[in-house]
């Protein structure tokens, strides 16, 4: 008879190894099915029952965790722990995965993988200090293990540590130069630091190594974005959102990009599209305020900040913008204070703590050369650069050493104007904080001014650690900070009446009063000619607001309505973004009795069609409770007159002081009725109207609005009793020399 012949079952060895190694190939089908065959055979097999959790972790965590802990009952293995606590991936489940790797390293107390675990939940629950213990730990066992580098680092890049992350993140791509991740975090420890042309760098460099991956892609968009490449930068995040349409800061970031773009409609979708998979998304519900605004509802951007801040109460973005925000809505300085203080409270309490008493080098002499530093983020071609020229061309470098420290990123003909003025500039716009406090200490300024207070690019936290012994608030915008890092405020008779009730405490900084207007103007746009009035074609009076949609309150719009009812065939130039935005003020403009056909609309324009724009406009509209500031000044420069009701809180006023130094003040009124019958009167009088427009340039140039060597004058009079103040005080000091 012929023999059989017979073929032996592989070991369980044998098909472990098998299992195991299909694993790793990726083959998760195959290794699931031999572990499964593993396990039926013996149910006590520890080894199979962990790497069947191990392949089950990916799809159902608390399956893998089943098995693993099955394998855990058979056999305590440190291996075995750490992947029981890699299925704990729930916040909640934290304190058992913590036990299970403390225990894997009672165990074996040498096990870097266990440490490195350890760091990592550490460092999700906040404990910077336990975290740092077991990632030193690791790294000590195994120093050429990047993985252990790269989970440090991004732990200490959370934790604001960016010094030490940075360190960290380049050993990684040291010991593993492909690893994506790590260029990707590296980058965003630049951008922290304010290194953007080198952090850009990194995630081109790592887009190359990943072209699909989500995160790289999200970032890249990000600053591309904010270098100005815009269609590349449109490019990534639609290409990142294709890879995965849940990426909430992809849809933020091209929110942002279609904001810059002037798509406010489509930027409001992307927001909205992020908050729906996100509702805790922070920085969308400030974005999506932001989008309100500038289609003119200020009472829904306002609400979108408070939402914002409700979901990330430690963020400060938020804050700042519904300060600045509910300016605009609000005839009430008290309550603007209040709100201030509460920003400080929250946002300042640490740093003010720590400063209060600081010492300085700067000599107490009343009289000596004073040094002056100006802190921005808009030496540039920007608005506020109407303001910072004529002062900084005429300071008197005799008496005042001044110091710029430009906090943007961006330069142009603007920028390098004014560090012509300056006799040091510094381009700090990489400097954090403390960096940058450091750099003012070491400069020996001795007044400080902040030009932003709450808008956007505003170092609040700069100023609260106190880098020198005067500090003030100017320029940008005539109100309060609410921190008590800042001493002093400038403003003007007009904004903030001397001897007025409950004035000055609408201020938790002292109120200095420059002789004449809180602003001196210059148009910067030599060959911009004023028109004659174009109602003498026209046949009717066109009024225009080109003013910030956000101040188009519905007070501004009940204001308003009494001048259309008097004035019938006159008509309205606004200025606001295409689509929605203008479809709903046109629904407003209804609800207040005044017909949509009379209003017609520009968009956001460059500077020279902006004010070219005017020769269109007979009579501009003020806006309530926010007046206009620069825009009225624009206005005034194209031979607009600018009536204005003023009110109680010092930005209510400003159209009031700019009218004043103008030897115009008839045109300003107290009340809704005031207001309508100047400007109707106005209105009605075409032979004045036509003389104010061939006559308000000249009577500017004449006026203190544009007297730069004078408004300098007062400034540096202002810094000067500012510096006695504090030379008093130091002197009056327990301790103080005789």
């Amino acid at each position: 008879m012929p023999t059989s012949q017979t073929t032996d079952a592989p070991r369980p060895e044998e098909t472990f190894a098998a299992a195991e190694a299909a694993w790793q190939r990726g083959e998760t089908h195959t290794a699931r099915t031999l572990c499964e065959r593993l396990i039926a055979a013996n149910p006590h097999d520890a080894n199979a029952l962990n790497l069947a959790g191990l392949i089950e972790s990916g799809r159902d965590p608390l399956a893998a965790r089943a098995l693993i802990g099955r394998a855990l009952a058979e056999r305590e293995d440190p291996l075995f722990l750490v992947n029981f606590a890699m299925t704990c991936q729930r916040a909640a489940d934290r304190d058992i995965a913590i036990r299970a790797l403390h225990r894997a390293i009672e165990l074996l107390p040498d096990f870097p993988v266990a440490h490195n675990n350890l760091g990592h939940l550490y460092g999700e629950a906040g404990d910077c200090a336990q975290a740092t213990r077991h990632f030193e730990r690791a790294i000590a066992l195994a120093p050429a293990h990047a993985a252990i580098h790269f989970n440090y680092g991004t732990m200490l890049h959370k934790a604001g540590e960016f010094a030490r992350a940075e360190a960290l993140l380049r050993r990684t791509l040291d010991l593993a130069p492909g690893h994506v991740d790590a260029w990707n975090n590296l980058a965003q420890v630049l951008l922290a630091t304010h290194r953007t042309p080198e952090a850009l760098s990194m995630l081109e460099h790592a887009h190359k190594l990943a072209s699909d991956s989500v995160d790289v892609l999200t970032n890249l968009g990000c600053v591309l974005l904010g270098a100005g490449r815009i269609d590349e930068a449109k490019a990534a995040l639609e290409r990142a959102l294709e890879r995965d349409p849940g990426r909430v800061s992809a849809w933020n970031n091209l929110g942002n990009l279609l904001m810059q773009t002037g798509h406010i409609d489509e930027a409001r979708a992307a927001f909205d599209r992020a908050i729906a998979i996100k509702p805790d998304f922070a920085d969308a519900h400030i974005n999506l305020g932001n989008a309100h605004s500038k289609s003119g509802d200020i009472g829904e951007a306002i609400a979108c900040y408070r939402r914002a801040m409700a979901c990330h109460p430690a963020g400060i973005g938020a804050h700042s913008n519904l300060l600045w925000s509910l300016m605009f809505a609000v005839d009430d300085g008290h309550a603007l204070r209040a709100e201030a203080e509460q920003f400080s409270a929250r946002h300042e309490s640490a740093l003010l703590a720590a400063s209060e008493g600081a010492h300085y080098a700067n000599t107490p002499e009343p009289a000596r050369r004073l040094r002056i530093g100006y802190v921005s983020p808009d030496f540039r071609h920007h608005c506020q650069s109407l303001f910072t020229t004529p002062l900084l061309r005429h300071h008197d470098h005799a008496a005042f050493d001044i110091v710029c420290y430009s906090l943007g990123a961006k330069a142009d003909e603007v920028t390098n104007q004014l560090r012509s003025f300056a006799d040091i500039w510094r381009d700090v716009h990489d400097f954090d904080d403390a960096r940058l406090a450091r750099q003012i200490r070491d400069d020996r300024i001795d007044v400080l001014v902040d030009l932003t207070m709450h808008m956007d690019g505003a170092r609040r936290l700069l100023f609260a650690q106190r880098p020198a012994p005067v500090q003030a608030a100017w320029l940008a915008y005539p109100g309060t900070t609410g921190s008590p890092s800042i001493g002093w405020r400038l403003t003007d008779p007009w904004l903030d009446p001397v001897g007025a009730a409950h004035i000055d405490d609408q201020y938790t900084e002292r109120s200095l009063r420059l002789p004449d207007s809180f602003w001196c103007y210059d148009a910067l746009a030599p060959g911009v000619d004023v028109n004659p009035l174009p109602a003498q074609s026209a046949g009717h009076i066109t009024f225009g607001c080109l003013n910030n949609p956000c101040k188009l309150t519905e007070a501004t719009l009940a204001l308003w309505s009494g001048v259309f009812a008097a004035l019938p065939e006159s008509r309205l130039l606004l200025m606001a973004p295409p689509g929605r935005a203008r479809e709903r003020l046109a629904a407003r403009f209804a609800a207040h009795g005044i017909d949509p056909a009379r209003v017609s609309f520009v968009g956001f324009q460059g500077r020279t069609d902006y004010l070219r724009t005017y020769g269109r406009i007979d009579i501009a509209l003020d806006t309530f409770p926010a007046n206009g500031h620069t825009t009225s000044l624009d206005a005034f420069w194209m031979g607009v007159p600018v009536p204005t009701r003023y009110g109680r809180s010092a930005v209510s006023r400003a159209g009031l002081c700019l009218l004043a130094n103008l030897g115009l003040p008839e045109l300003a009124a107290s009340s809704d009725a005031g207001y309508v019958a100047a400007l109707t009167s106005l209105a009605r009088d075409l032979p004045r109207l036509a003389a104010l427009r061939a006559g308000l340039r000249a009577r500017m140039q004449a006026s203190p609005l544009m007297d730069g060597a004078r408004f300098a004058s007062n400034m540096e009079a202002a810094f000067r009793h500012m510096w006695k103040a504090w030379c008093t005080e130091q002197r009056a000091a327990p301790g103080a020399a005789s």
